[in-house]
């Protein structure tokens, strides 16, 4: 018996020992944590006061070059304040040591690995086949589960297509199979390729000249002038899709309109002047509707007026742009209903409220605040639903904030800054105030803003482009590859189906190639 007591004191000693140790690692790790989660709040704090700054600096007095310049570093300091958010989330979300009680473990904030990716099993079994203790029998417990996320390194591979000749042994006809069809003529390249270097550029924001480099790692040497003629060539070869494209985007209904500028290469000059890239999204998820949601770029070598005139000459119904002077005569055919954009309107506001903030600005952000909270209420509720909550709260708000506006301008020089941004909203009332006789119609032109977003990050990395011709190829690219982001669509691997199938494709079923109708799950 005091053996066994002995014993069972030993047991608990250690046990006791082990939760003793267990609770001091815990407190390292917390310690730690707390550490790396400072660390993470000081810079993203660091880099808002950072972002701040830059978006005050925008609305001074400067050459388009430092504006861009700064539109440039506003991208990439938001780009690292979602990142440190993700990572301090994932921080946070980590589980600790398993040996503690279910109920004192963190949750975990990683999602699990997609069902459909391949899963290989890998089984590792003890060595021992008796028990190592005292060499009884092993019976299964059970089976202790974990996941492994690899990557498989893509590869280059050589498809080698022979066509043998066969002659007729009577008449000496000779029988072979046609040639194949090829994306490019009298090119080696294959759809695979040729839609990773278009995804790298286009998507992924992988200028040629870096893709030039990985291939050449990889023991192939493609040039970054022959990269630059196939993403051409793939552009001019996908030019149906874009036509289509455009007619559906531009279909009677509401469309978002908005540009950036584009540098482009001056031919034998080695200078660089701005052109330009327009886009018209259609995207009525906010308002319920099922119609998958696209978008359609355009090019032009300059902002005048008249490209976005030919670009809408045959649209009927509302567009939602911002106050550029481009636009009105289109609403002077009466084709057009303009609907203007609240965000820049309040964007003048803050701007003024974050140089010098009065009692007046606040109130008229919170005022404004307001309508974004009806929005955030009925954001995926159909039409007719948004329209009858608009009327009934909104409107009056809308004109309550006229009437208060109006009432300041009385007490402003109208040469300050809070009477100038005032008389901007002023200015385009009646143009933001569409959205609340229309349920279709949006309180801001956000949607085109984020789908320009690609554009920006990709201009930072790609910096110019080469010609006319090469803005006009970027813009058929970026109007599928926004099409298929639009629709949760991977558009590596829909560009490499559509390169392969295109050449022998019906015309006049072109439509069915579009993003959202090609069914991928076999591919």
């Amino acid at each position: 018996m005091d053996t066994s007591l002995a014993h069972e004191n030993a047991r608990l000693r250690a046990l006791l020992q082990t939760q003793q140790d267990t609770i001091r690692q815990m407190a390292e790790y917390n310690r730690l944590l707390s550490q790396r989660v400072a660390a993470y709040a000081s810079e993203i704090n660091r880099l808002k006061a950072l972002v701040a700054k830059l978006q005050r600096m925008q609305f001074g007095k400067s050459s388009e070059k430092l504006r861009a310049k700064t539109e440039r570093q506003i991208q990439e300091a938001q780009e690292r304040i979602s990142a440190l958010q993700e990572e301090m989330a994932e921080t946070l979300g980590e589980q600790y040591d398993p040996v503690l009680p279910s109920a004192l473990r963190q949750s975990s904030a990683r999602k699990p690995l997609p069902a459909s990716l391949p899963r290989e099993t890998r089984v590792i079994r003890p060595e021992e086949e008796c028990c190592p203790a005292c060499g009884g029998e092993l019976s299964s417990l059970g089976c202790d589960v974990s996941e492994q996320l690899e990557l498989i390194s893509s590869a280059f591979k050589v498809i080698e297509t022979q066509r043998p000749k066969q002659a007729c042994c009577r008449c000496d006809h000779i029988v072979q199979a046609p040639v194949p069809s090829k994306p490019i003529a009298r090119s080696y390249a294959g759809a695979g390729l040729l839609a990773h270097v278009v995804t790298g550029k286009y998507a992924d924001h992988l200028p040629l000249y870096r893709q030039s480099e990985i291939y050449r790692r990889q023991g192939v040497e493609l040039s970054r002038a022959t990269l630059g003629r196939w993403t051409g060539a793939v552009a001019e070869l996908l030019e149906p899709l874009y036509d289509v494209l455009r007619q559906y985007v531009l279909m009677p209904g509401k469309v978002h309109a908005d540009d950036i500028p584009v540098p482009v290469q001056e031919p034998g000059s080695g200078k660089t002047r701005t052109a330009r890239l327009w886009v018209y999204v259609r995207d009525d998820r906010n308002a319920g509707s099922q119609m998958p949601p696209a978008v359609w770029f355009a090019y032009s070598p300059d902002r005048k007026g008249i490209h976005p005139q030919n670009h809408l000459a045959g649209y009927s119904g509302v567009l939602q742009a911002d106050a550029y002077g481009g636009y009105r005569a289109l609403y002077e055919s009466g084709r057009i209903t303009e609907a203007a954009c609240m965000a820049h309107a309040r964007r003048k506001i803050h701007d003024v409220h974050a140089r010098a903030p009065t009692y007046i600005t606040t109130e008229a952000l919170q005022r404004i605040g307001e309508l974004y909270a009806i929005e955030a209420e009925v954001r995926g509720c159909s039409a007719e639903q948004r329209l009858a909550a608009r009327k009934a709260r909104a409107a009056p708000l809308m004109q309550s904030l006229y009437d208060w506006i109006q009432q300041q301008m009385k007490t402003l020089s109208r040469h300050s800054d809070t009477a100038k941004a005032f008389a901007y909203l002023l200015k385009q009332w009646d143009a933001l105030n569409v959205y609340c006789s229309n349920g279709w119609v949006e309180i801001d032109n956000n949607i085109a803003e984020n789908a320009l977003r690609g554009v920006a990050v990709g201009r930072k990395n790609w910096m110019f482009a080469g010609s006319d011709s090469g803005g006009e190829h970027a813009a058929v690219l970026y109007s599928l590859i926004g099409t298929c982001r639009l629709n949760n669509v991977e558009p590596e691997k829909w560009l490499r189906y559509v390169i392969e199938h295109i050449q022998d494709w019906p015309a006049n079923r072109v439509r069915d190639l579009l993003p959202w109708k090609v069914d991928l799950s076999s591919q």
